[in-house]
């Protein structure tokens, strides 16, 4: 048996760093007997965010794809991600819910459950470790690396202990970031080996260009399954190549024994597929040493400067990077995985949008009220503070934040009977309206039309794009095709300035078919929307008499929640309705 063996994360950690979570399962699949000869030690595949993005994007049931995956896999284990108590959604799950989950994916095809918790809280791992456990899958708890003051080699040595105690039956490194040094990997490996024997996996992202140095480091060590991916897919905030370092280890005691001419014939057709998503491709495609003094996983810096375009705040990004460090340390310390790097990433892009802490997203206040488990060191009691006299709390919870939700299974399995007008419902329809409640409903309805379908576009010729602009600014009509959130848009620009929009074939994403007009505000107190984003609900009846601070409204942005509070005082009217997409500053009620 090789000393080191290979996990590929082609077909999911692959494509969610580089092209925004978007491969089919369509461009998966006719590679699969391929993959299947290579021997590793797992393909990653499901989990993550490939889950959201079947629903949300693709119009593809992730359960079928699972299970298509399994069986065109039948010779190697499939891995999945999972955020213990969080599943795969952003907030804890009861544990009835957990057990649920765990059980449906071993039954549809989950061999390898890599769970993992955004603040390494140990009670977090408890509920879905034992879950798995009882179905006979591996179990690979994951450490998430993070370097801070009170992340040390014997945090990580004390952490490794308990989840070994837990029954793990492997341990990861989980390093988000690309933040582990080779010869910090070394050490830590070292250690970790030296108190717990249970093999070890690295997972290092290659966005600050260190991850290849690093794996070879861990593997002298001591660790024995490597992640990587597949060449065509790998590097920017990807990973380390997989022939690379099939070609390092080869011939030395870390030999991985694969067939590289059989790897390269998988290369080749990733490279064909990536043609296909190239609207989605990430733009750090290099190595991106700001993350080194940031200390911001790739990803979240790209998601970062997304939002910050959304919010008509492109020019603040230094400011919201620099103000990162500052949360975290307020927050304390979480590591930047999700969903602690959308918290604590919003919260700094609101920080500078608004002032420190003058707007809380719930999810923030949840954090640092205790909700999500215990960070790695201590608040700032000012901000928590804050959070708990928002919330109504007395005390951050130090218990185990899932002892203080009640089964709910049995809820959300009548909720979806009702969604779907039927009195029998599938297990993973139920997992799958809770995981995404606000999706799942426009997922059902258009499930049936079946997935959606990506294609390499042409390039237009430089002539082509010259005359679409003279038609612009001459008597006829230009017409554009613009991508919004995945999703193609016909623009028509006529001479006297006015634009056409239309769907430019296959069905816009859920929040942008949702989006609709706003009323005109008719002269009373008018309260905006402080950013760009999507009206979730009404917190007070229309027509309700509100006061100055009162919580009218709450907004998705940046998949946090934001209350939206009256400026005034006076009898509420509403201007947009819950599932409406709003811009910054847009009037979203007034008060008469």
């Amino acid at each position: 048996m090789a000393k080191v063996q290979l996990t590929d994360l082609v077909l999911r950690d692959a494509h969610q760093s580089l092209l925004a979570t978007r491969m089919t399962t369509a461009d998966m699949l006719p590679i699969c007997p391929q993959l299947d000869k290579v021997g590793y030690f797992a393909l990653e595949a499901w989990g993550g965010a490939t889950f959201d993005s079947c629903i949300r994007f693709l119009n593809e049931d992730p359960w079928e794809r699972l299970r298509q995956l399994k069986k065109s896999l039948p010779n190697t284990k499939i891995m999945m991600l999972l955020r213990g108590q969080n599943l795969l959604g952003y907030r804890h799950y009861a544990d009835d819910v957990v057990t649920k989950f765990v059980e449906a994916a071993a039954k549809n095809g989950v061999d390898v459950f890599r769970i993992f918790d955004a603040v390494n809280d140990p009670r977090n791992f408890k509920a879905a470790t034992e879950a798995a456990k009882k179905t006979g899958k591996h179990v690979q708890a994951a450490i998430s690396y993070a370097t801070t003051p009170f992340h040390t080699i014997q945090s990580y040595v004390d952490l490794a202990k308990e989840l070994a105690a837990e029954g793990a039956d492997s341990l990861c490194i989980k390093d988000m970031a690309g933040l582990l040094k080779p010869y910090d990997a070394y050490e830590l490996v070292k250690a970790i080996k030296k108190a717990v024997d249970l093999p070890i996996e690295i997972h290092s992202h290659s966005t600050t260009g260190m991850s290849v140095a690093t794996l070879a480091k861990a593997a002298e060590a001591g660790a024995e399954i490597m992640d990587t991916v597949i060449s065509s897919l790998a590097m920017g905030t990807s990973h380390s190549p997989t022939e690379t370092m099939v070609e390092i280890f080869k011939g030395t005691p870390y030999d991985t024994g694969l067939d590289t001419n059989l790897l390269l014939e998988i290369a080749a057709y990733f490279r064909d597929v990536r043609k296909n998503y190239k609207k989605f491709e990430s733009s750090f495609l290099g190595a991106d040493t700001r993350i080194l003094v940031s200390q911001v996983p790739g990803g979240m810096l790209s998601n970062l400067e997304s939002q910050l375009k959304e919010q008509g705040a492109s020019d603040k990004i230094d400011e919201v990077l620099k103000e990162i460090a500052v949360v975290q340390k307020d927050f304390g310390y979480p590591p930047l995985v999700t969903p602690t790097s959308q918290i604590v990433g919003t919260q700094a892009v609101f920080n500078v949008l608004f002032g420190r802490y003058n707007k809380l997203t719930g999810e923030s206040m949840d954090l640092l009220v205790g909700k999500y488990g215990k960070c790695p060191a201590p608040k700032n009691p000012e901000v928590v503070k804050k959070a708990l006299e928002a919330l109504k709390m007395e005390k951050e919870i130090t218990h185990r934040p899932a002892d203080d939700i009640p089964n709910e299974f049995s809820k959300l399995e009548e909720e979806t009977k009702k969604l779907l007008g039927t009195d029998k419902v599938a297990v993973e329809d139920v997992l799958t309206y809770a995981m995404f409640p606000k999706v799942a409903p426009d997922f059902f309805k258009k499930r049936d039309q079946g997935p959606v379908k990506f294609t390499a576009e042409p390039e237009a010729p430089k002539a082509a794009t010259t005359a679409g602009a003279a038609s612009a600014a001459g008597s006829q009509a230009a017409k554009y095709v613009v991508n919004v959130n995945g999703a193609d848009y016909t623009v028509v620009v006529r001479p006297e300035g006015t634009m056409a929009i239309a769907p430019a074939g296959g069905a816009a994403p859920a929040q942008a078919a949702s989006a609709a007009p706003a009323a005109a505000p008719s002269g009373g107190h008018v309260i905006e929307a402080p950013v760009a984003g999507t009206i979730i609900k009404y917190s007070v009846n229309e027509g309700s008499s509100v006061s100055v601070g009162q919580t009218v409204m709450i907004i998705e942005s940046m998949k946090m929640e934001l209350e939206i509070k009256a400026t005034g005082s006076g009898s509420i009217h509403y201007l947009v309705s819950p599932g409406t997409q709003v811009a910054a500053h847009q009037p979203v009620a007034e008060l008469k």
